[in-house]
């Protein structure tokens, strides 16, 4: 079957399901769907984390960054990024590697420094549940990844309860926070009868200011926005809207929900990128049907998502060159990403020991990337192509089978083919009279660019219960990622255009590479999970893994007649280099052990001690250097205090120097160190009121993951300094208040 057909057969199979599902609605003799059920767990293997609905609404007022809500999950780091747009990493992989969806939409960043990830495009106001899957993924949880998988979920609908007649609800909610001077709020309507429902969550963020270090980092200065003082982190304001409209409809077995959102960043500074984000517009449309049958339950989505992203000099960074050639001017960058995708799967119950899961996928996205002339004889008079109709199309099937072999023993068997088909047009520089704008230009549109990979997935799960207080789970699987469109076809190995490329956060220049495979990884992991009988009193759970990636897309730098990418270039230390994505062998190892505990439990409250710690290594096997933004050896402990109304917590994070770096990418050290975090909540009937202080002892820390401080300055210029880690935000004072209508 070729690729029309293939793409032909699956279209036809998933329009097949939403039509079939409803005409058959009263002849299924079916039990009325539970829309109250979580459809993130419908696995019973492997071991996966879920943020609590109690977590999630005691964080949101501290962060607006979706991201963040996980950091309390074993296993996953946050990389820095802007204000609302951090990269969850998970055992030292991160950004692409991550199977991410939100409300069953496979989203794709469409920037050159991922300045739009997946978890951007959904506020913390309208998370309902989170999903974190840190160790070995189920085929049926996503393909085209190789490390764990995070699954997040607006609201659940609600419907009007039998003889009720109608509800209607709603919430509003404001919080601020000192460090940054942030004001937001979020606001929801709810209106349903019992059988249709109709929610909306609107929300709106904005630091008025730049966040402040707990300390000196830098030499105050001067910027085009005014006085940047010592303590103050450039670019690292930001502003944020977004609209989610809920539609519902149940009918007997079927649920149909169709979910549209509207999404208007108008500007978010970014601390470790030359650029910054002037603009970042996103419309989704999401229709689904879930439908529960006697022989099991059937969901089919088709989802589209548009994406409009600007990046320009904010108003800490300018492009400052000053000569005849190249007169002061900026730099303006335009990306739009169309991403289309469909699904359909199916847990078909084979007898009361057995469940077999299978599904089929398909995504189409479509990427421009270009940067308009501006203005000076190097920067003109084309429109530069950094990529001209990328195209990357992935088509999937897969097969899972539970099975429940005695009342200890569970296995989980499953295999999954996906295709991924990438090209891209034809590219041009801003002109011929740079050095290699054309003939780099010309020997890429002369190249081979379409790209077919064939990949295969495979997971072997196998978990021991011999009682009620303890599980033992073991796994293997085979995960393959096909590299993503910048990876693949950036061109140019001009300086300017190199520093433009950056996934990493490290102030590095990168090219792409035609030529990339695959990556390919294998990994063991194991989980033991030790409890009380009723799980009320205490646990401690300990997950080792161990990883070997074939073909893992690294770094080496970059070598051509282009004078950045010369000899200077591959002995540089101290500075930032130049770089082109290459495949080479990685290993990584690591543990993460987490527990609680009930210290009390009296008239005068329940008190509970809680603790994660995570250690990972990483190693490029190839060049026996260590890889790039591993989070050195981390952890938190705290207690938590609840009483009526009344849960308080102070908690303490712990983490190491991070002396084991990049060598290639002259990755920075950064030194341990050790934050205290308050939080306390109080629910009266309808209101509830948060309030809390991060860093309470205003500690001055880099973030081993913040990356390399490009806040402030002539950023395009080489002269940038290098060795300046991002500083983490200081003290900072929050509070938020929510009343249900």
């Amino acid at each position: 079957m070729n690729n029309t057909h293939y793409r032909q057969f699956l279209m036809a199979a998933l329009v097949t399901s939403f039509t079939h599902g409803i005409a058959h609605a009263e002849d299924a003799g079916s039990p009325v769907i539970d829309v109250t059920g979580s459809a993130l767990t419908d696995t019973q293997t492997p071991h996966c984390e879920i943020t609590s609905q109690q977590e999630l609404k005691s964080m949101a007022p501290a962060t607006s960054d979706t991201a963040s809500l996980l950091q309390n999950t074993p296993g996953l780091n946050l990389q820095g990024g802007g204000g609302v747009s951090s990269l969850p990493s998970i055992h030292g992989m991160a950004d692409d590697r991550l199977r991410i969806k939100v409300d069953g939409m496979d989203l794709v960043s469409a920037c050159a420094n991922h300045m739009n990830p997946p978890l951007s495009y959904i506020d913390p106001s309208n998370v309902g549940s989170a999903t974190v899957f840190a160790g070995i993924s189920p085929v049926s949880m996503g393909g085209d990844s190789i490390g764990g998988t995070i699954l997040v979920e607006s609201k659940s609908p609600e419907f009007a309860k039998p003889g009720e007649g109608s509800l209607l609800k709603g919430q509003i909610g404001a919080f601020y926070r000192s460090n940054g001077n942030v004001l937001g709020g979020n606001v929801s309507a709810t209106a349903a009868t019992e059988t249709a429902s109709i929610r909306y969550n609107g929300s709106t963020v904005k630091a008025n200011k730049n966040y402040k270090a707990g300390g000196d980092f830098k030499a105050a200065a001067a910027t085009d926005n005014g006085w940047l003082a010592a303590d103050e982190v450039g670019s690292s304001r930001y502003e944020s809207i977004n609209h989610a409209l809920a539609i519902d409809v149940l009918k007997n077995n079927h649920l149909i929900d169709l979910k549209l959102g509207l999404q208007d960043i108008p500007n978010q500074g970014w601390t470790n990128q030359r650029m910054d984000m002037t603009g970042n517009k996103s419309i989704q449309a999401n229709l689904g049907i879930s439908s529960e049958f006697n022989w099991g339950d059937l969901e089919s989505r088709i989802y589209f998502e548009n994406t409009k992203h600007s990046m320009q000099f904010g108003p800490n960074k300018q492009y400052q060159y000053g000569t005849a050639m190249m007169p002061v001017y900026g730099m303006p960058m335009d990306t739009e990403g169309k991403n289309l995708g469909a699904s359909l799967k199916a847990n078909i119950i084979l007898s009361s020991d057995n469940q077999l899961r299978v599904g089929a996928e398909y995504q189409q996205y479509r990427l421009d990337d270009w940067w308009n002339p501006s203005g000076g004889m190097m920067m003109a008079p084309n429109v530069f192509w950094n990529i001209n109709g990328g195209k990357r199309n992935r088509m999937a099937v897969y097969s899972e089978l539970e099975s429940q072999l005695s009342s200890s023993w569970l296995t989980q068997l499953g295999l999954r083919f996906e295709r991924v088909d990438m090209n891209t047009g034809a590219v041009q520089g801003y002109n011929t009279m740079m050095a290699f704008q054309g003939t780099e230009a010309a020997a890429f549109n002369a190249a081979n660019r379409k790209k077919v990979d064939n990949n295969i997935d495979a997971t072997a799960l196998v978990r021991f219960t011999p009682d009620q207080t303890k599980t033992i789970e073991f796994g293997y699987g085979m995960k393959t990622r096909s590299p993503n469109l910048y990876e693949r076809y950036t061109w140019s190995t001009a300086g300017m255009m190199m520093r433009m490329v950056n996934m990493a956060g490290d102030g590095n220049g990168y090219v792409g590479n035609l030529d990339l495979k695959p990556e390919i990884s294998h990994t063991i992991s194991a989980t033991i999970d030790l409890h009380d009988a009723d799980e009320k009193q205490w646990g401690v759970k300990v997950s080792p893994y161990f990883t070997y990636i074939n073909n893992h897309v690294d770094a080496a730098r970059c070598s051509s007649a282009n004078a950045n990418c010369g000899a200077a270039n591959q002995t540089a230390t101290n500075a930032f280099v130049y770089l082109q994505f290459v495949n080479q062998s990685a290993n990584m190892y690591g543990v993460d052990v987490s527990g609680d505990v009930l210290v009390s439990e009296s008239s005068y409250g329940n008190v509970t001690a809680k603790g994660l710690m995570n250690y990972v290594r990483g190693k490029n096997k190839a060049t026996n250097d260590n890889l790039y933004n591993i989070m050195p050896l981390n952890g938190r402990v705290g207690l938590e205090h609840a009483l009526g109304g009344w849960t308080s917590s102070v908690e303490v994070e712990m983490v190491a120097a991070k002396k084991k770096v990049s060598k290639v990418r002259n990755e920075m050290v950064t030194a341990g160190y050790t934050l205290v975090n308050l939080h306390s909540t109080y629910q009266w009937k309808q209101i509830r009121l948060d309030v809390g202080v991060s860093n309470l002892l205003d500690r001055f820390y880099n973030h081993p993951l913040g990356g390399a401080y490009l806040g402030q300055g002539a950023t395009m210029g080489t002269a940038v300094p290098w060795g300046v880690p991002v500083p983490g935000m200081g003290r900072s004072f929050y509070t938020g208040v929510t009343v249900d209508l």
